[in-house]
């Protein structure tokens, strides 16, 4: 070698070269990660072999940027992630969380919920490495995107089950994210929101707890669609938990929101809200009446029209779940014209079996409750497509089971005439011992019904259906027979 290429400036140069080849490197590996597609090609050249001893690099800028690449792998697929784990690149990265700057905590956050978020099995991983307490100690941190990203891998940890959620409220996250809920941050609030709602979902008492409902109920002030989203669910995973949970949310204040908020211009935020108000009245009778009384009725109606964004399905079942509970509420429900609108939803040929099956189901609610509740289904021609969805050979077993239950508990209580005749000829057995009950209750108290039901053939028909002795369909049928002389009979 040379005096002069081994001179101090020479040398120096060989380790800048050095240098600026591995910052070239982890930047070239953070890019191309960004493309899922990218994944798989990029693995099998071993690049977490080569990424691995970066994570500890002398520089800066290397060591963030191969946390980063690391991470986006991880966050497109499940396998890479693992193998992050099991070769300890993580816990280097959850090691110098907190001794190098504040972009290295960011990056190593998002390594962190990059794996997390993929399945249970990751997450608990995670929590034994003892990477709690290392996020949490983040929520307090100056930098914003810290905290975000510290919120969002504790909501991906929690998410999973109610032992992960259990030690994540453990670790005294609750009251921090409330705080941290507060500052003015836009995207932290929004994040903060959903981490809120991962928890909730598991842990909802202690949301109650940590004095998150006035704040949440304060967030939906802001104007942000996508905060009062996030808002609108982590409400919604406390108020369906359980009836006393549904009345912390009330007391909170936060009914008249979400009936202003079903009317939102965001399909999302509509669809949040009617989410919230269906599990606020699951519960119990009062919380139904105080929705009925808050005018909650109107705002729910309304959404029933809606064919896209999803609130329609939520929206009719707070409308059963109202129904249901009694039947001066059913009767609301009728008188806020939900009926008309729902057999619309049954009688379309454009919509979902889900939605289907909740019209149905909430039609249901409504008619079981007395002759008077099933005037309205029968008048409003729900029975006749009730009945061809459960014969038709193309609904699914789901839509036939709701269209029979439907039927069901609608001909139970019905006494209009009209509309039983066409199910008297249309009707399979299991429908049929229905509708001849109600005749069985109408016939022998109404002279006009018995002359209309020889004179329409439906005395024929019922002569013509086959029957075992001792069924209750053949004890209804000599009910009716018993109420005509025998040679009209015959």
């Amino acid at each position: 070698m040379s005096h002069s290429m081994s001179s101090p400036r020479n040398i120096q140069l060989v380790f800048e070269t050095y240098q600026k080849a591995r910052l070239v490197f982890v930047q070239t590996m953070a890019d191309l990660a960004t493309r899922a597609t990218n994944v798989k090609c990029l693995e099998s050249a071993g690049v977490l072999e080569l990424l691995r001893p970066l994570l500890s690099d002398g520089c800066s800028t290397v060591r963030q940027c191969a946390v980063v690449a690391a991470a986006r792998l991880a966050e497109h697929d499940e396998g890479v992630a693992r193998q992050i784990l099991n070769s300890g690149m993580l816990t280097i990265a959850i090691e110098n969380l907190n001794k190098f700057n504040v972009y290295y905590k960011r990056s190593a956050l998002y390594l962190i919920r990059a794996i997390a978020k993929h399945n249970e099995e990751l997450a608990s991983a995670i929590v034994r490495l003892g990477a709690l307490e290392h996020i949490v100690s983040c929520l307090e941190d100056f930098d914003t995107q810290v905290k975000e990203n510290a919120a969002w891998a504790l909501g991906y940890i929690g998410k999973h089950s109610e032992h992960l959620a259990g030690l994540v409220v453990d670790a005294g996250t609750l009251p921090l994210l409330v705080l941290t809920f507060q500052e003015p941050e836009m995207s932290l609030k929004q994040i903060v929101a959903g981490a809120l709602v991962d928890l909730a979902q598991h842990k909802p008492e202690a949301v109650v707890d940590a004095g998150a409902i006035c704040h949440l109920v304060r967030g939906l002030e802001n104007q942000d669609p996508k905060l009062k989203r996030s808002t609108l669910c982590a409400l919604g995973a406390v108020a369906g938990a359980r009836a006393s949970l549904g009345e912390a949310v009330v007391a909170g204040g936060a009914l008249p929101p979400a009936l202003l908020h079903a009317g939102h211009d965001a399909a999302p935020v509509r669809r949040a809200a009617a989410c919230l108000l269906r599990d606020i009245v699951k519960h119990s009778v009062d919380l139904a009446q105080l929705v009925v009384n808050t005018g909650g009725c109107g705002p729910l109606v309304e959404l029933l029209s809606e064919g896209t964004g999803g609130a329609r399905i939520p929206a009719c079942m707070a409308l059963g779940y109202i129904a249901g509970q009694s039947d001066q509420l059913a009767m609301a429900v009728i008188e806020a014209k939900a009926v008309v609108v729902l057999v619309e939803i049954l009688q379309s040929n454009e919509v979902q079996d889900a939605d289907l099956c909740a019209a149905a189901w909430t039609l249901g609610h409504i008619a079981k409750h007395s002759p008077q509740h099933s005037l309205a289904i029968a008048v409003a021609n729900a029975l006749p497509r009730l009945l061809q969805l459960y014969t038709n050979p193309k609904s699914s077993n789901e839509v036939k089971a709701r269209a029979s239950c439907a039927l069901k508990q609608s001909l139970q209580c019905c006494l209009h005439r009209p509309a039983l005749e066409p199910l008297l000829h249309a009707a399979p057995t299991c429908i049929l011992k229905y509708v001849l009950a109600q005749y069985a209750k109408i016939l022998p108290n109404d002279a006009r019904a018995r002359r209309l039901f020889v004179t329409t053939g439906a005395l024929k028909r019922v002569q013509e259906i086959d029957t075992v002795p001792g069924t209750s369909l053949k004890e209804y049928i000599n009910i009716i027979n018993s109420c005509f002389p025998e040679e009209i009979v015959r």
